[in-house]
């Protein structure tokens, strides 16, 4: 194939060749500058450099235009209906810290964003290490359902760049994140960040480093097996990094490349003692194992490189992080590697830590490309939860075992495994990258918003030995899942807001999805009958009221799956979305998946709480009422009587309900809700619609008559499962939307942050709470994929491109997306889930097109 560097050329490709080819072969030639590739040669068998065409890409000097934090002064008149609140909710920090554990909602002590995360590295369920777009190592999420926030120095790249005749030319940490105070002094840090891309497109990110003065190039590729529909593949907890070596040179040059790596997660406890290290070589690959502990629950590092295409692989299995380094630095200098290859370890003393270092050594010919790959895998293969009730295997020791022992396995698995997985990703990816009529940027938010199914304090478990799973349930061959509502909010699948982000795992996990429903449908007819104290309103009542959907499974420093509920702000039995959100995930797993036998096994209950919820319908005119308080997922904005929120909900949950009922043959439930969806619609109409929109609630107060921009939520799930039947009216629905539009979005921050939950009649942002005045990125995502559904493209589009490109290019919160954000100035709650109802548009966007084809 000649090159293809011309752009008329290009443009000619772009319109007679297959678009996905094109892609595959225009990166290599673009990016290397036009060597000839031919035409059988993939990206993942000829990594010479590429990286994607589309993706979240950032100079390594970036810095972001705007800097916020969680400073948030209420106004008067917010503040005052709080007061009791907040009185309340410092008894309970207080209470938490004096018993030992920590509040899992702390507004006293909330994390400020660091504006330099990248793609994180690991598998589903295991634990994640984040990485910055600088290059460094950092927050670690290892111990279940909690976070540090430490960068470690020591966790670095260094490349060793040496001539024919083994003589040092150059060498660098492949960092631009900043040098160290107290240690490694004799290290070169400081890589031009100028001369450096990044380029995230998760679960894999690019790193490109020029290198002008040697000739050189570097490319990294990293990748996490997170894999859809691969179940084994995707609880691997471990990454690889392979590394294209370019030399620009007229004569050969030997290039190493060295991973060091310490114990610990850069925190106190690091010092505890205990651990040590050892080195394995295995056929084809060698490295290095720190074992230790995290929280009493042992773990250990692989560090390991390959010697694939000709490479050598060194290593050092001991040195000391806080020293000045110059052991390890002046060895690669003089050598280009590292020769120690039988040295073992003693265990360290209390108050010490040691870090190990694996180098990659490899020939590169002249105006030629060479490969080095590394790995990190982690196994920590039983874990507990604070209260130490139960010991957990997870998930991926099906596959690898949990005696401890599984580090040198899931390393030569990675190595074996890590080409497949690149092709596995870049066929899933593939559709959405090359499809024209979707926008650039939302290739690149669709799939780094995912970040979160790992990230997200995820954790897969085997099931324990007491559980009793039916035949039927999912959990016994995938096991229970759970992943928290935020980094900063710990409580496992938050129902209402997994309400929003399940979207992801019904289409990509579908089996994770039904672990959590059959979860949720185990607790629903369990009682727990401790008494608590309910911060909002000082009331107190069971922790778990029995067939009620719960609020969550509990709590990391609890004992979640155990401890339901463990929310302590209102009374969740008596919200009013959480049942209705149980049904209509029922109904639109149905349609998803089209198995009968999972409608037969949630129908117990979805009449159970069908029938709770009707109890709710007070004057009898079909149509719930909310009770006056925050009974719903937002939890500070007062509803009163029926709401335009949870009507939606009711009217999409009672066609939902007469679905399965038809499904279940059962003729008398059918006709019980098809009668009740009647008279609610009506009564919907009658008291919410106001000739434009469906106002905020029916009650007589000012704020009665705001905009909701999620005040359609239920027509979008009906949509998601292909319903065409006019349970909503069309024309008011298509009025309602185009308000949302023109006001929520338009006239908040001129279209440009996605859309506010909240807007008076006159254009004004409500103010009438602090959740009124706050864009929630997963509604957003939630209300633009309910536009597509209702042929508003342009919008829906325009709509979540505000939200993403404020959180990823303004204010710097990519990978860690809040989920709130106001104005200016703040956002709310680093780091959550509900972004991930970014796959509803995606959804929508696959049904439009399937309705498009002949």
């Amino acid at each position: 194939m000649s090159n293809c560097n011309d752009s008329g050329i290009v443009r000619m490709l772009l319109r007679w060749t297959d678009y996905a080819f094109f892609l595959e072969l225009t990166e290599v030639n673009v990016v290397m500058g036009g060597d000839n590739v031919e035409e059988t040669e993939r990206p993942w068998k000829k990594n010479s450099g590429w990286i994607p065409r589309y993706g979240w890409k950032v100079k390594l000097d970036h810095e972001f235009p705007e800097t916020r934090d969680q400073t948030l002064w209420p106004k008067i008149n917010q503040l005052l209906p709080l007061i009791p609140l907040a009185l309340r909710y410092l008894v309970y920090v207080f209470m938490s810290f004096w018993t030992g554990r920590r509040p899992l909602m702390n507004p006293w002590n909330m994390l400020t964003g660091k504006q330099i995360y990248g793609v994180p590295i690991g598998g589903i369920g295991g634990g994640t290490i984040g990485r910055g777009f600088k290059g460094e190592f950092c927050r670690y999420q290892l111990v279940p359902g909690q976070y540090t926030y430490h960068t470690v120095p020591a966790n670095q790249f260094i490349v060793t760049v040496q001539n024919g005749n083994n003589k040092t030319l150059y060498q660098q940490v492949l960092s631009s994140h900043g040098k160290p105070k107290n240690c490694l002094s004799s290290w070169k840090w400081l890589f031009s960040g100028s001369d450096a891309e990044y380029c995230a497109l998760f679960p894999r990110a690019w790193t490109v480093y020029n290198i002008p003065e040697q000739k050189i190039r570097l490319v990294c590729r990293q990748v996490s097996p997170v894999i859809p529909h691969n179940y084994k593949d995707s609880s691997v907890p471990g990454a690889v990094f392979i590394w294209s070596v370019e030399n620009r040179n007229d004569e050969v040059r030997k290039v190493s490349i060295t991973f060091t790596f310490k114990n610990g997660n850069g925190g106190e406890e690091d010092r505890a003692g205990g651990c040590w290290s050892e080195s394995f070589h295995q056929p084809g690959h060698g490295g290095v194992l720190i074992h230790q502990s995290f929280k009493g629950m042992p773990c250990t590092y692989g560090i390991a490189g390959s010697e694939k295409n000709g490479s050598t692989v060194s290593w050092i299995t001991k040195f000391d992080p806080w020293s000045d380094g110059s052991e390890l630095w002046d060895k690669l200098n003089k050598f280009g590697h590292l020769n120690d290859h039988s040295e073992s370890s003693e265990k360290l003393e209390p108050g010490k830590e040691l870090a190990c270092a694996v180098c990659v050594k490899c020939e590169v010919p002249k105006n030629e490309i060479s490969e080095a790959e590394l790995a990190l895998v982690w196994d920590m293969p039983k874990i507990h939860f604070v209260l130490g009730c139960r010991q957990y295997s997870r998930y991926y020791t099906k596959y690898f075992g949990d005696d401890g022992n599984a580090s040198m396995k899931l390393i030569k698995y990675v190595f074996e495994n890590s080409a497949r997985w690149e092709k596995e990703i870049d066929n899933w990816q593939r559709p959405i990258l090359t499809d024209v009529e979707l926008p650039d940027w939302y290739k690149s938010a669709i799939f780094n918003e995912l970040y979160y199914v790992a990230d997200g304090g995820s954790i897969w478990l085997l099931p324990h030995e007491s559980n009793e799973l039916g035949a039927s349930d999912p959990r016994q061959v995938y096991g229970h899942f759970g992943y928290l509502e935020g980094h900063e909010y710990t409580m496992y699948n938050t129902y209402d807001v997994h309400f929003y982000a399940s979207f992801a795992l019904a289409l990509l996990w579908p089996r994770l999805q039904e672990s959590i429903q059959y979860e949720i449908l185990e607790t629903i007819g369990s009682e727990d009958t401790s008494m608590r104290w309910h911060l909002y309103d000082g009331k107190r009542n069971f922790r778990k009221v029995k067939n009620s959907v719960p609020h969550d499974v509990g709590d990391p420093y609890e004992e979640p799956f155990i401890l339901i509920n463990a929310y302590p702000i209102h009374d969740v039995s008596e919200w009013k979305d959480l049942n209705l959100k149980f049904v209509l995930q029922c109904y639109r797993d149905y349609c998803l998946f089209a198995d009968e036998q999972y409608v037969k096994n949630m129908w117990p209950k979805v009449q159970i709480v069908m029938h709770k919820a009707m109890e709710w319908d007070k004057d009898g005119d079909g149509l719930i009422e909310n009770g006056g308080m925050p009974d719903q997922t937002y939890d500070s904005w007062v509803m009163k009587g029926p709401s335009a929120y949870c009507g939606s909900l009711w009217l999409a949950a009672l066609y939902s309900a007469r679905k399965m009922a038809e499904v279940m043959n059962d003729v008398d439930q059918a006709a019980l809700y098809e009668e009740t969806l009647k008279k609610a619609k009506g009564a919907f109409e009658t008291k919410l619609w106001n000739g434009e929109y469906y106002n905020f609630d029916s009650s007589s107060d000012t704020n009665s008559r705001s905009i909701m921009s999620d005040q359609l939520c239920g027509l979008w799930y009906l949509r998601a499962c292909g319903v065409t039947e006019e349970v909503f009216n069309g024309k008011h629905v298509a009025s309602a939307l185009r308000k949302i539009f023109d006001f929520n979005v338009m006239k908040f921050k001129n279209g440009t942050m996605g859309a506010v939950n909240g807007m008076t009649p006159d254009g004004k942002i409500d103010m009438v709470t602090v959740q009124s005045e706050e864009a929630w990125t997963g509604v957003v995502y939630g209300l633009a994929a309910l536009m597509l559904h209702e042929g508003m493209v342009e919008e829906a589009f325009k709509t979540a491109h505000g939200i993403y490109n404020t959180v990823y290019n303004t204010i710097g919160m990519g990978f860690e997306t809040p989920e709130a954000l106001y104005v200016e100035k703040s956002y709310r709650a680093v780091g959550y889930m509900r972004p991930l109802s970014i796959w509803g548009i995606q959804h929508a966007w696959e049904q439009r097109q399937k309705k498009k084809l002949p």
